[in-house]
């Protein structure tokens, strides 16, 4: 609860910045989840095929790793501020285009766009989150946009279940343009984050502006610790891949791409089709059941929301992932025994348990923390572009799922594809193990320092 109370004695303006967090993660999370409706009758009322029901769910994930790379230059160029207009402003358009898509292509070139707009969102709204937000609750916002990512998930599975009993995938499409408005007006009275004014030179705005946020903190030594980080870096993408920042660089990729390797979406696009393997058959189980999986996963993610800034980072993200490599070990045995879990009652229980512990062991680490290093990792002036490089690894390992978990699922079955997660979760432990730096506490300016000194803290933590 501490962080409810930090956030209550936070200015306005950050309350503002966490609002247009939540509606933005429940654009996001509805997005997520509503196709799996959607392609239940779009088979059938545009003729479709198995390849163009694949394209029409990969296609959003091509956007977005096109969104994630422009994302950060955008941002840099334009302002966070603007840029979030930018993100807003694409979903209202390209969903409402979705539900009205005549056809196959337009639907396809839609889902494309949104995409987009998804991905460069991702790239830039923990940014955003991070330089808005005081370091006491820094941590606990950024994981609220997962926390709201999973209820919107929730959501977009029961409006599809509710809209299945009129077979409306259009409006199943359409409905995410509502909260994305929501946002659209909340940035009305938000304002430029202090880093990104201070790196155009506006450093009066750029005071102001850590005054609003941040009254009780000494502003001018603030202000003297960004321009002398600021100076310190070129901002130049190739500087990322050289120097003290390789490391930084290196540490984001791959744990952008082992947030999606380990296959969470998997469970997410194809949620009936596992379900539907596992024995279960009408819109009630196909639909409701992973409503109840996401419902169980939010539980996870709001207990990471109150913890992460007292925790830690690193003991989150840890248990998290060792959550999932024993959830998948309950998978194999599932999917070994029996065919089928649907064939016996154990078979059934211990598979819907295994894939709701996967899916919280998920939210409650690399769910939750995916943002939190997004934001943090890098100095100002290369803070949008590393985000960018995070989630273009983490979107790139997506769509390798995306794409390949339905051929994968026939060729070896469930047992072999969660073999393949389980091994891939293990590698993730391991990794964060050895490289992820434990941030609570720290200004986003100490972390700079972090990486400059080798990865190394030059400071006790506070």
């Amino acid at each position: 609860m501490a962080f409810l109370t930090d956030l209550r004695r936070a200015p306005r303006l950050v309350t503002i910045v966490a609002v247009a967090a939540v509606a933005l993660g429940i654009t996001y999370g509805y997005d997520i989840s509503n196709i799996a409706g959607a392609l239940l009758f779009l088979e059938t009322d545009l003729g479709l095929g198995n390849a163009e029901l694949g394209g029409l769910a990969t296609a959003v994930v091509i956007g977005q790793i096109a969104g994630a790379l422009c994302g950060g230059p955008i941002s840099n160029a334009i302002g966070r501020r603007r840029t979030m207009f930018v993100i807003a402003g694409g979903y209202i358009v390209f969903s409402v285009i979705s539900g009205f898509a005549p056809g196959y292509l337009s639907l396809l070139v839609a889902r494309l766009l949104l995409g987009v707009s998804i991905g460069i969102a991702l790239a830039v709204v923990p940014v955003f989150i991070a330089e808005s937000s005081p370091t006491n609750v820094r941590g606990g916002l950024l994981v609220a946009y997962q926390v709201t990512t999973v209820i919107g998930i929730v959501v977009g599975y029961l409006v599809c279940w509710a809209l299945a009993l009129i077979e409306s995938w259009r409006l199943m499409l359409g409905i995410a343009a509502l909260p994305a408005a929501v946002v659209f007006i909340l940035l009305l009275r938000a304002r430029e984050t202090p880093h990104w004014l201070m790196l155009k030179g506006r450093e009066a705005e750029a005071a102001d502006a850590l005054r609003a946020l941040e009254p009780d903190r000494d502003i001018d030594h603030e202000v003297g610790l960004i321009r002398t980080e600021l100076e310190a870096e070129s901002g130049h993408l190739v500087d990322m891949f050289r120097g003290h920042l390789l490391k930084a660089t290196m540490f984001v990729i791959g744990l952008g791409f082992f947030i999606q390797i380990t296959g969470i979406n998997a469970t997410i696009y194809y949620a009936p089709s596992i379900f539907e393997s596992m024995g279960f058959t009408g819109y009630g189980s196909l639909l409701g059941l992973p409503a109840v999986v996401q419902s169980f996963a939010l539980i996870a993610v709001i207990v990471s929301m109150f913890i992460v800034d007292r925790l830690g980072r690193r003991p989150v993200l840890l248990t998290g992932i060792g959550i999932m490599i024993v959830s998948t070990l309950v998978l194999v045995l599932v999917f070994s025994f029996g065919g089928e879990a649907g064939s016996t009652s154990w078979g059934t229980v211990a598979g819907v348990v295994g894939i709701i512990a996967f899916t919280m062991g998920y939210t409650f680490g690399f769910g939750s923390l995916v943002w939190v290093y997004a934001g943090e990792t890098f100095p100002a002036k290369y803070r949008a572009l590393g985000a960018s490089l995070m989630l273009t690894s983490d979107l790139v390992a997506n769509a390798i799922v995306a794409q390949f978990f339905p051929g994968l699922l026939d060729l070896i079955g469930g047992a072999g594809v969660f073999i393949v997660f389980g091994v891939l979760s293990l590698l993730a432990f391991l990794f964060v193990f050895r490289f992820a730096p434990e941030t609570k506490g720290r200004d986003l300016t100490e972390i700079s320092a972090y990486w400059a000194n080798g990865a190394k803290w030059s400071s006790p933590q506070r």
